[in-house]
């Protein structure tokens, strides 16, 4: 049985891992939203009866840069699309020891150093969206998703760290040694270049938000590793790309016949914490 007040689950695929192949029955559909155009066609199917959504982050050719994705229209369409949680993949470099090339984390807390990217719904440019919202963030990823998450990879044999902080950065570029060194010392776990704003949206839209991050390198802080580089990336991804794919694969049949009406209720009244003038 599918939990009625589910709706459809949101995937949004980041740099390779955003493969359509795991949807049955796919048709696309372009969409129009408040803040312009998602970074691709939304492609609509069904995993084991569960309706998902699949969007790819960075478009399907991957020729949106981070700074310019479009988050806002991406998480605006997936609400319209009536998704009740989104569930992400994320490429990211490790920033710890224990955290190796290949491994997954299911990042619990964020660090935000981006600086070029709309961070709110509530800007003032949809009439439906009225005020300013402060959203509480001391939680930003549904802890009941990540459970699920956590428990499928676990059962599935995964090496997988059950939370972690991720550091955005603005990219496109990686970071100096300095740089990597520096957040290293805040308390970072891994970095990337797209958790913010996403997540903070997601909230916003009173979504059920959760991200499977997967390490490809050391950054650069590490001594005698190879730094990072676009080509150890993909590399990485290419090898490893099928652990992300098997967690969703076998978690959103498991999301679908569970109830999920008192979280998202929840998430509906934190967005109601806002100021309007």
């Amino acid at each position: 049985l599918i939990c009625t007040f589910l709706s459809k689950i949101g995937i949004i695929g980041g740099t390779g891992l955003d493969d359509p192949d795991i949807l049955e029955g796919r048709t696309e559909k372009y969409v129009d939203t408040p803040y312009g155009k998602p970074s691709d066609a939304l492609i609509l199917g069904k995993i084991k009866n569960v309706n998902c959504v699949l969007l790819a982050r960075h478009g399907r050719h991957h020729t949106i840069m981070p700074s310019n994705v479009n988050y806002r229209a991406n998480i605006w369409a997936l609400k319209e699309e009536n998704c009740s949680h989104v569930l992400v993949t994320t490429a990211c470099g490790s920033l710890r020891e224990e955290i190796q090339p290949g491994d997954l984390i299911m990042i619990d807390q964020f660090i935000d150093r981006t600086t070029k990217r709309h961070y709110t719904l509530y800007d003032g440019q949809c009439s439906t969206l009225p005020g300013v919202c402060h959203i509480p963030m001391a939680e930003p990823f549904c802890t009941k998703t990540r459970e699920v998450l956590i428990e499928i990879a676990k059962k599935l044999g995964l090496q997988c760290h059950s939370k972690g902080t991720m550091i955005t950065i603005e990219g496109p570029r990686f970071s100096s040694r300095a740089e990597s060194l520096m957040f290293r010392s805040w308390g970072a776990d891994v970095i990337n270049m797209t958790t913010v704003p996403e997540v903070i949206l997601a909230k916003e839209a009173g979504m059920s938000y959760a991200s499977i991050a997967m390490a490809t390198d050391y950054d650069c802080w590490k001594e005698h590793e190879e730094t990072v580089s676009v080509d150890k990336v993909l590399k990485t991804l290419k090898e490893n790309a099928n652990k992300a794919t098997s967690i969703l694969l076998t978690a959103i049949p498991l999301i679908g016949s569970m109830e999920w009406t008192d979280t998202l209720h929840t998430l509906k009244v934190s967005t109601h914490i806002r100021s309007v003038y």
